[in-house]
């Protein structure tokens, strides 16, 4: 987020006199000292920051400690900011939306006398959103993450519960893990965490080291708890409350979980469910199934840029920006944000959202109604949220109204379309919309505002359905109005056999906690004490007077509190049929968007063909990445992949800088995730074999904050990749082994491909510089038994014989590239000819590459020649090599110093060196 400089001349002036300014700090001074909290005071016309966070605010937003003002003076002086309106949203929307180390506090009052009225942080928003969201939409969903892990010996079992606040929806999950914690990072990349609860305890064991590292590289926001309020006592009257529909299905699904049900009491507390009635009854629950979606790993999505970043140049540098044409405001988008962090794996439900999308591509007039008709759709899961919590207004309903009058359109335009998916769209959405708007549910819902809001309770602040809109709601009313006229007839009765005043003397209550209740002043009970111990039961004496109560007052009291619970959970279910109705324009928006994508680009998506992971190969035939072809400066030149199996499952990619190794490989990895997705792909033709996760290491930046260098992040990312896949996932590798020298990185390289080819068997791109390693391919076909099959390719670059200059030419060819094209980038680059030369002498003396033959040191003759390895001696030593990267992969790293692991490392290739006797292959090693 950039400040403008200009800002801090516009600062609204900090008025406080000498009495205003000394309350103010004798309360501040009482606040409990929170490093994460940026605390804001209203002062009706501008916001004030004081302290630590003045100067925080100051050098991060206005980029400047001038904006600083100070409030009393010497010791007690105290450092202030004043932030306008328009500043104050830009800040919370930045600390809660955009970071994830801060939680943001607002008070309102003067003097010394303040109070909180408003908490956030990045994983409950709630009480911010008409801040964040007064001119934005809401594009994602914060999701609440309670973890209670049970660590045993080398492995984990992780407790996990999550809240969506926005979808009123509660999760449980409960899974085995290793020590990288993969299947966590792959699940709260899913839910989309955005701030995580765990055991104060927890977090100080060595093997927790992990489990923060995890949980830094999902960007999640950290937050200790103390280890009692990780218990599942009083869970089930909990859940009673806030989860809607019978409590049997909820004590089930509790009762198979052992460490998930102390983690979602510790979230229940923590987000504070229970203090808001607003929630009860509308929560559902469900359990979190870890293999129910393709698992993505936040490396997965950087590399991929499956989601927005802030540095992104336009909206098309992400899938998520590229994908992105929904018409709903909000709902839409939070629910593509979710299908793209939760790729499908069955191949039912990939295939109906393919034939859907096929539909809308193929009937251009029938999708663009749909998305006129979306675009006058509101965000209804927020509205219906705010007038359940009773902060919605007539604005609000009129909305809602706006939004349900699209009902009968979208239904015609639907019945329309008589093509080959008709059965299909008649399933999913015609007869779904037919049973949720027919007459006896929301037939009349298109006179909303005139037959479904009472206006007169509106105005009180409360909204409640007209009872003339439904035939239950019409009958529980008359009861209620027969109620009341027999409380109040009793009320008249008792004050004359009192003998007292109606009103006046004897007053009608109703109570919370008695429901209708008599009520006198202590003046006038004295008056009628012995009526009141004989005939009536005292109920509670205060100073606003004496409660009590009768047989005939309790009788009808709970009567009439019995009709209206009932009123409120019939109007509750009417609500229900909005937000159900609606959540069938989300999907179909999406949907839409889809197809708007595959049938608006300039060279057509394809639909692919998905087959399920045991069978089927991926083969994309003129395949293209996505974004990069939609950027208006590039002529994408198109590439086939073909990963066979048994020929081509595992494929070694070559070629010089800037060729297009990593374009093409990241291509690959975006279209079958898109097509798991259930959308068209940017190729000619398509077929996708279904993969259970993508695992990609395409570059590793300094972590040194951390104590972590370049090449151990490298290696801890390609630990986590030979941990965690299966001969059912795609990797994608590129560049590894670079971090370190030449040889150290080739033979690291080696044995990662021989592991991933002989062990994982998983369908791989591994682009790489070391040329050398394309005498995988033939070591790997002399290898009886091999079902996994290694090629090569290349990216090819033309060299004019006479100019020597290089022109790349992206193409992906079969074969090896037999040269390195490092100098002429340099050329390039313009570098002084005489270190362009030298660099030839120098890489002339060193380079003598022929594959599959490896270059030796003639000591007699002092010259350089070839020597052809046998395949018993490229066995032993591939053998050797893969022993010492199992070795490696075995290092506890999570539980070891950086130089505890540098020494280890340091010795297991003194082993290494000690064994190149008499086998030229494993000296290239070293």
């Amino acid at each position: 987020m950039e400040g403008n400089f200009e800002e801090t001349n516009k600062l609204p002036e900090l008025k406080l006199d000498a009495k205003q300014a000394q309350g103010f700090l004798s309360f501040f001074k009482t606040l409990p000292n929170d490093l994460r909290a940026v605390r804001f005071f209203d002062r009706k016309d501008y916001y004030t920051a004081h302290g630590e966070n003045s100067v925080f605010i100051a050098q991060t937003y206005y980029h400047t400690t001038t904006a600083l003002r100070q409030i009393g003076s010497g010791a007690n002086a105290l450092s202030s900011v004043s932030v306008s309106k328009n500043m104050f949203e830009t800040i919370v929307r930045d600390l809660l939306l955009e970071r994830n180390d801060h939680t943001v506090e607002l008070y309102e009052g003067s003097g010394s006398n303040w109070r909180l009225v408003k908490a956030g942080s990045p994983g409950n928003i709630g009480s911010f959103e008409d801040v964040l969201f007064a001119n934005n939409e809401m594009q994602d969903t914060p999701v609440v993450v309670s973890l209670f892990p049970s660590f045993q010996e080398s492995r984990c079992v992780v407790g996990m519960a999550y809240v969506d606040l926005t979808r009123r929806v509660l999760g449980l999950a409960e899974f085995l893990d290793d020590s990288r914690f993969t299947n966590l990072e792959s699940s709260l990349v899913a839910i989309g965490a955005k701030e995580c609860i765990f055991p104060a305890e927890s977090g100080k064991t060595n093997e927790c080291k992990s489990l923060y590292e995890s949980l830094e590289r999902c960007g999640v926001m950290t937050t200790e708890r103390s280890r009692q309020e990780f218990k599942g006592r009083d869970l089930e009257s909990d859940l009673k409350r806030l989860v809607k529909g019978n409590i049997e299905p909820v004590r089930d699904l509790i009762s198979g979980f052992e460490l998930a049900t102390p983690a979602l009491g510790a979230l229940l507390s923590f987000s504070e469910l229970l203090s808001d009635e607003g929630n009860y009854g509308n929560f559902t629950i469900r359990r979190y199934d870890i293999g129910g979606f393709m698992r993505l790993d936040s490396a997965a999505m950087r590399a991929l840029n499956v989601m927005e970043s802030k540095t992104d140049a336009n909206k098309n540098f992400s899938l998520f920006g590229l994908m992105n044409r929904t018409c709903t405001a909000g709902m839409g988008k939070r629910l593509l944000h979710m299908w793209l962090k939760q790729p499908l794996v069955d191949l039912n439900e990939i295939t109906m959202r393919l034939d859907i999308v096929q539909c809308f591509v193929e009937e251009a007039g029938l999708r663009q109604d749909l998305r006129q008709h979306l675009k006058r759709i509101s965000d209804v899961e927020r509205l219906v949220r705010s007038l359940e919590r009773r902060r919605g207004g007539l604005q609000h309903i009129i909305k809602l109204y706006q939004s349900t009058i699209r009902l009968p359109f979208i239904k015609t335009s639907l019945q329309q379309y008589t093509g080959e998916f008709s059965s299909l769209i008649s399933k999913r959405y015609i007869k779904r919309l037919e049973a949720l708007s027919d007459a006896d549910h929301l037939g009349k819902f298109i006179d909303l505002v005139e037959y479904s809001v009472d206006l007169d309770q509106l105005e009180n602040g409360e909204y409640m359905i007209s009872s003339s809109y439904d035939a239950t709601l019409s009958s529980l009313k008359d009861q209620k109005e027969l109620l009341e006229q027999q409380i109040h007839e009793l009320h008249k009765k008792t004050a004359i056999e009192l003998d007292l005043p109606v009103d006046k003397a004897l007053k009608l209550d109703k109570a919370a906690q008695y429901g209708h209740v008599f009520r006198i002043t202590k003046k006038e009970e004295p008056k009628i004490r012995k009526k009141l111990t004989t005939q009536f039961l005292v109920l509670e004496t205060r100073k606003d007077g004496v409660k009590f109560t009768n047989t005939k007052l309790k009788k009808l009291g709970d009567q009439y509190q019995s009709v209206v619970d009932d009123y409120k959970s019939c109007q509750k279910e009417l609500v229900d049929r909005v937000v159900q109705t609606v959540a069938s324009f989300s999907e179909m928006d999406v949907l839409l968007s889809f197809a708007d994508l595959a049938a608006s680009c300039p060279t057509p998506y394809c639909r692919p063909e998905v087959t399920s992971s045991d069978v089927g190969d991926i083969v994309l035939e003129g395949s293209r990445h996505p974004c990069v072809e939609a950027q208006d400066w590039v002529n994408f030149i198109p590439n086939d992949c073909r990963l066979v199996r048994g020929e081509s499952w595992f494929q070694i990619i070559t070629g010089p800088n800037m060729g297009g190794k990593s374009t093409f490989i990241r291509q690959v990895g975006v279209t079958v995730l898109m097509a798991q997705v259930g959308s068209f792909v940017p190729c000619d033709k398509a077929s996708v074999s279904i993969r259970d996760c993508i695992f990609a290491r395409v570059g590793a930046g300094d972590c040194q904050l951390r104590g972590v260098s370049t090449f151990m992040q490298e290696m801890l990312e390609t630990a986590s990749i030979l941990k965690g896949a299966t001969d059912k996932s795609l990797i994608i590798i590129d560049e590894l082994g670079r971090g370190t020298s030449t040889y150290d990185g080739f033979g690291l390289a080696w044995a990662i491909c021989e592991h991933l080819v002989q062990v994982k068997k998983a369908p791989t791109l591994f682009a790489t510089h070391f040329h050398e390693l394309t005498a995988l391919a033939q070591a790997n076909s002399e290898v009886a038994g091999n079902t996994v099959g290694v090629a090569n390719f290349h990216v090819s670059a033309h060299i004019d014989t006479e100019s020597r200059k290089l022109t790349m030419l992206y193409k992906v060819e079969p074969g090896a590239c037999d040269q390195s094209f490092g100098i002429h980038v340099a050329e390039f680059a313009n570098f002084p000819e005489s270190v362009v030369a030298l660099a030839r002498e120098k890489a002339a003396e060193l380079e003598d590459f022929s594959p599959p033959s490896i270059v030796i040191n003639n000591e007699e003759s002092g010259k350089r020649k070839s020597r052809e390895d046998g395949a018993e001696e490229v066995s032993r030593g591939a053998a050797r090599a893969h022993k010492f990267l199992k070795e490696f992969a075995e290092m506890p790293l999570d539980k070891m110093e950086l130089k505890d692991s540098l020494k280890r490392l340091h010795e297991l290739k003194e082993e290494l060196a000690k064994d190149d006797v008499g086998c030229h292959w494993l000296k290239q090693f070293l």
